[in-house]
């Protein structure tokens, strides 16, 4: 009888509690921040990581989960009886991480040659947060009603393929540091009051437009939004620190595709150390996916 168990990592945005509640291993990535290690989602609430941020007299870094603990979770899961582990995992682009769980899989077999019914499934989503945290709390709720493997991994690529992140920074001081906007770019949008809109492509993030002022950032959010969604999909919104603007967008998102989003929620530390934590996104199922690029990642 197939038993699958459902992995995925913080940068997913799913919380400890909606992880618990739909029986999803969440792996926690660490970050270095004033000489400190923390671990995302786990050691600060989204509104003290944001302080902590805009606090810190250094620019925090992230670091991989290690191959030690992905061994750890598939030799648990694989003693507990279950037949199958789908782990999506954060954009492979973005993070070597993704090679860590790919050694840590050829080493669970090369110990385990006995596991001749046990499948592990490694995911690149290619994107981040909710773009990929929405679809794997639906493929846990598809394990929890018994679909097969196959229905899952299928749904998964088609889902994740088609998630299209559109979010505007209302300070460039993080996305400068992280290199999600060229120093010289960052330094003159200040000095001329732009923001970018950026999305990603194939992992990698691109500038689709610069507005000027915040109060365009909405509107134009709005714009690429509309222009890409299936009528009638679920979309939803992530932000940091910017509650009213999060407010503001969803209503008129609401006002304009007929349907409240799916979801509104706060970014973890995976997020917003690159981004900033003064920052908000809309996030839209694509008329024109990437599910096959996505399904080439699958062993």
């Amino acid at each position: 009888m197939t038993s699958i168990k459902i992995l995925t990592d913080s940068a997913s945005d799913i919380t400890r509690q909606e992880a618990e509640e739909s029986s999803i291993h969440l792996f926690h990535f660490p970050f270095i921040m004033e000489g400190e290690t923390f671990h995302d989602g786990v050691d600060f609430t989204p509104d003290e990581l944001y302080q902590a941020l805009e606090r810190a007299r250094t620019m925090p870094t992230h670091a991989q989960i290690t191959m030690f603990e992905y061994r750890e979770a598939f030799s648990r899961y694989y003693q507990e009886g279950y037949t199958d582990l789908i782990y999506v995992c954060i954009n492979g682009s973005g993070s070597g991480t993704i090679n860590a769980a790919r050694l840590a899989k050829e080493e669970f077999f090369a110990e385990h040659p006995e596991a001749n019914g046990f499948s592990i499934h490694i995911l690149d989503s290619r994107t981040y947060t909710m773009a990929y945290g929405f679809p794997v709390l639906e493929a846990a709720a598809k394990a929890r009603r018994d679909c097969s493997v196959t229905e899952i991994l299928s749904y998964l690529e088609d889902q994740i393929g088609r998630a299209h992140i559109f979010f505007a920074p209302y300070t460039l001081r993080f996305v400068k540091k992280s290199g999600r906007v060229s120093a010289a770019a960052a330094f003159a949008g200040e000095l001329m009051g732009l923001r970018p809109l950026i999305t990603f492509e194939d992992g990698n993030s691109k500038i689709l437009s610069k507005v000027r002022g915040e109060k365009a950032i909405i509107p134009e959010l709005l714009k690429l939004a509309q222009k890409t969604m299936v009528p009638q999909t679920p979309y939803g919104i992530v932000y940091g620190s910017l509650q009213e603007p999060a407010e503001e967008l969803a209503h008129a998102a609401e006002k304009m595709f007929g349907a409240k989003p799916a979801y509104l929620k706060k970014i973890g530390a995976m997020i917003s150390i690159n981004a900033g934590p003064r920052v908000i996104a809309i996030i839209v199922s694509g008329k024109h996916g990437r599910a096959e690029s996505i399904g080439q990642q699958l062993p």
